[in-house]
Parts: C-alpha cells; sequence; structure tokens
C-alpha cells in the first residue's frame, strides 16, 4: 500500500471529499471514453454510478466505526453490486439482425461501481489501477479485438417441397464445415400449383472461407428447393 494515502483511509471530513472527487474523476475517465463512442451510458452516467457507490461503501464505514452500529460491513457493497446489474441490463439492446449490442457499456457500468465501492472502503491504488487498465481496454485493447478475425454468422430462410430437400442442406453444411447454431421450421403455405411449401430458418456459422453467394447458390441447385435467401448477422 502506498503510504502517502495512509491519513485518508479513515472516515474524516478530508477523506470524504478526496474519495467523491476522486470518484468522480476515475468515473468520468470510463465514461468519457463511452461518450466519444456515442454509447447511450457516457460521461454523466458513469461519474453517478461511481459516485452512488463510493457514498454507499462509505456508510457502511460510518454506520459501523462512527456510529458503532451491529452492521455488515459487506452488505451495502453487495447490493450496490446487484443493483448495478439492473442498470447495466438497460444498455444492452438486440438489434434487428439478432446482434447484441452494449455488453463492453454494460461491463463498464458495473465495474466503474466496483471502482467506486474501491474508493468509498478508501482503497485508492486499487481503484486507480482498475480505472487506468480500464481505459485501456476500452481504448487500445478495443483496436486489437478489431483485428481479430470472427466467424461470420449466417441465416438462411428456405422454402422447400420435401423433407428431403432440407436434409440435403443440412448434409450440405454439414460437409463444408458449416455449423448450425439453431434451425427452426416455421410453417407451412399452399404453392400455386396446390403443393404444400414447407418453410425453415437455419442459422449457422463459418468455419472456413465460403461467401453468402455460394452457399445461396448450392442451395438453390438442390431439388425440392422453392426458394432460399440468406443475410450475414452482425
Amino acid at each position: 500500500m502506498l503510504k502517502i494515502f495512509d491519513s485518508v483511509r479513515s472516515i474524516t471530513s478530508l477523506s470524504v471529499c478526496i474519495r467523491m472527487i476522486l470518484s468522480l474523476i476515475c468515473g468520468g475517465i470510463v465514461g468519457l471514453e463511452r461518450s466519444y463512442k456515442n454509447r447511450p451510458a457516457g460521461f454523466r452516467t458513469h461519474m453517478l454510478v461511481c459516485e452512488g457507490s463510493t457514498m454507499a461503501s462509505m456508510i457502511g464505514l460510518y454506520l459501523y466505526l462512527n456510529l458503532q452500529l451491529p452492521t455488515d460491513l459487506s452488505r451495502m457493497g453487495a447490493q450496490v453490486v446487484a443493483g448495478l446489474g439492473f442498470i447495466g441490463a438497460g444498455t444492452i439492446i438486440v438489434t434487428k439482425k439478432r446482434a447484441i449490442k452494449g455488453l463492453t457499456t454494460a461491463a463498464g457500468l458495473w465495474t466503474t461501481g466496483i471502482i467506486g465501492l474501491a474508493i468509498g472502503a478508501g482503497f485508492y491504488e486499487g481503484a486507480i489501477i482498475a480505472t487506468i487498465l480500464i481505459l485501456l481496454a476500452e481504448t487500445w485493447f478495443a483496436k486489437i479485438g478489431m483485428r481479430i478475425q470472427h466467424l461470420e454468422h449466417l441465416l438462411i430462410r428456405v422454402t422447400y417441397y420435401h423433407k428431403i430437400s432440407l436434409d440435403q442442406v443440412m448434409r450440405y453444411c454439414k460437409d463444408h464445415r458449416l455449423t448450425i447454431t439453431n434451425l427452426q421450421i416455421t410453417g407451412t403455405s399452399e404453392a400455386a400449383n396446390g403443393s404444400t411449401l414447407y418453410h425453415a430458418v437455419i442459422t449457422m456459422r463459418t468455419i472456413r472461407s465460403i461467401t453468402l453467394q455460394e452457399l445461396l447458390s448450392h442451395i438453390k441447385t438442390i431439388e425440392g428447393i422453392y426458394a432460399v435467401e440468406g443475410e450475414i448477422l452482425e
């Protein structure tokens, strides 16, 4: 531990001011990066989360050390951690293409709350180090993450006459190392000639280099396939 913080670890007027100011700074640093990227929870939200967590942590210490009340010091922090989950959940959305967005912002809010708890408890070193590492994770490490080649997720809508046609589609996917993550038979309809058409939605991810157009072109050649269309999920 750094000795320069020893004089402000107890609950005094000076230490309270230092902790509240430090929580604003740490929360603001993390929030600036989120605001720069135009995320739903930005500068002020992160500051408020960190400030509130710091206050909750100090309340537990004050009740135990100053008022001598028989209280569990960890209970207040545990409730804050649970409450942060609800705040973070509000930033997570599922797009029309079934892609999930907002996870990084939710994780940042949760971690900012933990930083606030650390500051309120007087663990200044851990809070400062965590703030620096979070900022690095959201900036420098984000560039590394963008360079990682991700497996494409494809969504294929198939309309066919016979079950064997769908079986051939599945066989083709297996032979070309396409991993099927979900298969759903969505219903039936009637073709112009009176035949029954079946509709299926297949979600898969690619393991080798194969384009969506190549996949659709081959499925169209399978006997019994009435129509097929697809898209790349983000």
